[in-house]
């Protein structure tokens, strides 16, 4: 319901219950943070917004009450498995409500959930589709159809167009976790070896100020091969990165963006696990592991992180390029 990276993965769940059950009303309940995300996405009749925080005092759980009891739900999906998001099932008065059983139940979601699904699958995306098993699906197909404007599109691809190279690395150095950072100088290092050996031109992206000044330090390493990106919305960042021929990043929102998009990814992990939510069926890269409460990991610093070194980033960058010539011929 609030993290943008766990909105995109689990946007299958909407496709899939869309090409099963057609003619149903499906809403979306989220955080208006992450709402950007999943607001207008063809397989979704309605998306709820709520303000952050709106399961903590009376006052905001009677208004999303009424919010979510005015649309009938008959049945809830708690992918989230945690109080708020279980919550958010039991107020809107849906009669089934399928949750995980296990380690997945975390809080209070398997008190207000009333059939529980134990999950065998890791990955996020995977598991979240494991909950449609008491619908009567078993098989689903694994799709996102991320919702993109078109006039958005029409800038990236002006905005692509305005830069003189036959390829455009996207490089993401930002993170909600200090744990979840790469260095400056690695990235840069990376721009330059993309540059000399295949001809890309980098841009890097970024949100909060202390993204922007780390992408400018970047840029400034570069040797002129990364350029600074403008500033940018979820979905003009969206529309951005599908423009892109290769994204790198940390394990946050716009990395999985990229794989919705069907842009190449290399994934960067040290304080989460690419099997719960690495970049799906794309690459990721994990030499150490921060271990620990997520508490620990979220407030930890980047030693994990640092394990990974330009060497092996640019290895898969170059069997990336020797499969694709491979491909070819």
């Amino acid at each position: 319901m609030s993290a943008i990276g766990d909105a995109i993965l689990t946007l299958p769940v909407a496709c899939c219950l869309r090409d099963h059950f057609p003619d149903a009303y499906i809403g979306w309940v989220i955080e208006k943070k992450s709402a950007p995300m999943v607001r207008g996405h063809q397989d979704i009749d309605s998306v709820i917004e709520l303000e952050r925080g709106w399961f903590t005092s009376p006052k905001a759980i009677r208004q999303a009450r009424a919010t979510l009891r005015e649309h009938r739900f008959d049945i809830s999906i708690d992918c989230q498995g945690n109080t708020k998001s279980a919550l958010a099932g039991k107020l809107a008065g849906a009669k089934q409500r399928i949750g995980f059983a296990g380690k997945h139940a975390m809080e209070l979601s398997r008190f207000f959930n009333n059939e529980k699904v134990t999950p065998v699958f890791h990955h996020v995306t995977d598991r979240s589709l494991e909950l449609l098993t008491p619908l009567g699906i078993h098989h689903p197909n694994v799709r996102w159809n991320l919702p993109l404007d078109s006039e958005e599109r029409r800038w990236a691809m002006s905005y692509r167009h305005s830069i003189r190279s036959s390829r455009v690395a996207i490089l993401n150095p930002g993170g909600t976790w200090p744990s979840k950072l790469w260095e400056a100088d690695r990235f840069a290092s990376t721009a330059r070896y993309l540059a000399d050996r295949y001809g890309y031109h980098s841009v890097v992206v970024w949100g909060s100020f202390e993204e922007r000044l780390m992408a400018e330090e970047i840029v400034e390493l570069s040797n002129e091969t990364a350029t600074l990106a403008p500033d940018t919305s979820l979905t003009s960042l969206a529309a951005l990165i599908e423009t892109g021929d290769l994204f790198i990043s940390g394990d946050t929102g716009p990395l999985h963006m990229a794989v919705a998009l069907g842009t190449r990814t290399i994934g960067l992990y040290g304080a989460t696990r690419p099997g719960d939510s690495g970049p799906y069926n794309q690459v990721a890269l994990q030499l150490q592991y921060e271990s620990g409460s997520r508490r620990h990991r979220r407030n930890a610093d980047n030693r994990a992180m640092r394990a990974i070194g330009v060497e092996h980033v640019c290895a898969v960058i170059d069997e990336m390029h020797t499969d694709s010539i491979a491909r070819a011929a």
